[in-house]
């Protein structure tokens, strides 16, 4: 029985879809710059419910939206439009901005093993639907016009402030002084948003010529594809106060009733302790990783080892221990693979994992479950069951082939006595040792568990 946690109960829930197939929405990426890996930790999350879900015999049909366009503003609607800013910058189109980042996008999804959803929607080739979700939410009366846009009235909404749980009343109390003062509410939102002439990214629609507000692609999407009733719906943390807030608003709306019935949401990444910035310099992306010498891999292993719902600090400290892990886990994998099928009984790993899966997606208690498997005799039996495992985890365990480096042993006998003066905390030798094997052109990887060795 799979329980995840809903962010709009704030609670455990066991999670039963409406019909036999479940139906997943998944926020996607904004394309106006590249994906770095606070985002790609969002993808991982969506990426383990997806297998988690499946992993549970359910069907699963998924949508994700490609952001690439959208009134890409602030989450107030004031500000320049992120999309043309962004062209214009780097002297290319919106059209070839989004193209451009899109594709690298993929190549990190398929780098780090994150599945594709079932549809992939760019919100270019939605704006039909958008305009249609627009006029059927303007007929229910909850919209209104004013000079730069279509917004929705956010006080005909009952229920506003259900995910995040303020009250409306009380944000209006503390609001701070919004630009726009022509708009009902402060909270108010856009949902087509009018343009100058020499917009690149426009459509003519009812109210005038224009481009949606980046809240209602999600809404007028989930709705084409799923009509009025929406399974699961996944995102950053980050968008729940707002976003997803605003989406409740426009579906619930036009629908008459709920249209999710549940919320999940995944933390942020930090780095260093701090925020991840493009001013800070820290927005690595998985190809900045792999300069650096680690796979993306390691960096999905790395996140697989905090809850999706606590915040992860990124430190390339942290990033190497798990890229030795996984080095010494896919080495224990090897050598059950190696083994002879002998007799073993894995029934209480396969259920104290499938426990954790099904605990809100505990993933660091499966691959501590997967580890204590591992360590047990060599046997086949143990690979498959390893496999199995992987069909959640997503570490291409059934990928791993034999890599044998050939280690000179004045090396070996230099990483030995390395090794004795780690365990003396003698770290000014241990750092004069691991520079003399460096000079060799080896890299010391060190662990819990001991360390590796790769060629430089």
């Amino acid at each position: 029985m799979l329980k995840i946690y809903n962010s709009l109960s704030r609670q455990k829930e066991e999670f039963k879809p409406r019909g036999e197939e479940v139906k997943m929405y998944s926020c996607g990426p904004t394309v106006y710059y590249y994906a770095h890996i606070g985002n790609m930790r969002s993808y991982v999350f969506m990426d383990l419910v997806r297998r988690a879900i499946k992993f549970n015999g359910f069907k699963l049909n998924g949508v994700m939206n490609i952001t690439d366009v959208g009134h890409l503003t602030s989450d107030g609607d004031e500000g320049e439009d992120k999309m043309e800013k962004s062209a214009r910058e780097q002297n290319l189109s919106p059209y070839e901005i989004a193209e451009k980042n899109t594709k690298v996008f993929f190549e990190d999804l398929e780098k780090l093993n994150i599945g594709k959803p079932e549809h992939i929607c760019k919100a270019t080739e939605y704006i039909g639907p958008m305009i249609d979700f627009v006029k059927g939410l303007e007929e229910k009366g909850y919209t209104y016009q004013i000079s730069d846009g279509v917004y929705f009235n956010t006080a005909k909404f009952d229920r506003y402030g259900l995910l995040s749980g303020a009250k409306l009343e009380d944000k209006l109390a503390g609001a701070r002084v919004e630009v726009n003062t022509e708009k009902i509410n402060p909270y108010d939102f856009a949902l087509w948003k009018f343009v100058e002439p020499n917009h690149i990214m426009k459509w003519d629609s009812p109210w005038g010529v224009g481009c949606p507000g980046w809240h209602i692609e999600c809404s007028a999407m989930g709705r084409y594809y799923f009509g009025e009733y929406i399974d699961l719906h996944t995102g950053g943390i980050d968008h729940l106060p707002i976003h997803h807030e605003n989406e409740i608003a426009q579906n619930d709306a036009l629908n008459g009733h709920k249209t999710v019935s549940y919320w999940m949401h995944g933390e942020f990444l930090q780095v260093d302790g701090g925020k991840m910035s493009k001013s800070l310099g820290n927005c690595y992306t998985i190809k900045e990783l792999e300069e650096k010498g680690y796979s993306a891999l390691d960096y999905r292993y790395f996140c697989l080892n905090t809850h999706y719902r606590k915040k992860l600090n990124f430190t390339f400290e942290a990033l190497n221990g798990a890229k030795v892990a996984r080095n010494r886990l896919n080495e224990l994998v090897l050598k059950h693979k190696n083994a002879g099928n002998t007799t073993v009984d894995l029934t209480e790993y396969e259920n104290k994992f499938v426990e954790a899966v099904n605990d809100d997606i505990n993933i660091p208690l499966a691959v501590g479950i997967l580890w204590d498997m591992l360590k047990l005799e060599p046997s086949y039996k143990i690979y498959e069951q390893a496999i199995k495992f992987d069909e959640v985890l997503g570490l291409r365990l059934n990928e791993i082939k034999e890599q044998k480096l050939d280690i000179p042993s004045e090396v070996v006998a230099l990483c030995e006595e390395r090794k004795t003066y780690r365990q003396e905390k003698n770290w000014a030798k241990s750092d004069e040792l691991r520079d003399k094997i460096l000079a060799l052109g080896y890299k010391v990887l060190d662990s819990k568990d001991g360390y590796t060795l790769e060629k430089v």
